[in-house]
């Protein structure tokens, strides 16, 4: 099986680098709970425990000034979880962040590729 091409992979975290720290992972997480509208099914899609997700979306929301994520309970409204307004923004300021890494670096990671073993 033929291997994939390396990938350069920005890991930005803030405001430090503890277990409190916004990075990667936790964007990852409301990228998918915005798709699923669950953290439940957000938590399954990234082979995390529903627990783990909500003690993340916890450390999110005391992190900011503001909550990343509303949620209702189940029940007979069915319950669910979405991205706040302070959400959506912080997730894309994240990611064009992420962007702006990949972009800035291009030329010195396509010169780095050609010093790798094929």
């Amino acid at each position: 099986m033929p291997r994939s091409a390396p990938e350069l992979q920005p890991r930005l975290r803030f405001p430090h680098a503890g277990p409190d720290a916004f990075g990667p992972g936790k964007a990852e997480l409301l990228r998918h709970i915005a798709a699923t509208g669950s953290i439940a099914e957000a938590a399954a899609e990234l082979g995390m425990s529903y627990n783990r997700a909500w003690t993340l979306v916890r450390a999110m929301n005391a992190l900011f000034r503001e909550p990343l994520v509303a949620s209702a309970r189940g029940g007979g409204t069915g319950g669910g979880a979405a991205l706040t307004p302070a959400g959506e923004k912080v997730l894309g300021l994240y990611t064009r962040m992420e962007a702006s890494c990949r972009a800035a670096t291009r030329a010195d990671w396509n010169a780095l590729l050609r010093l790798l073993r094929g």
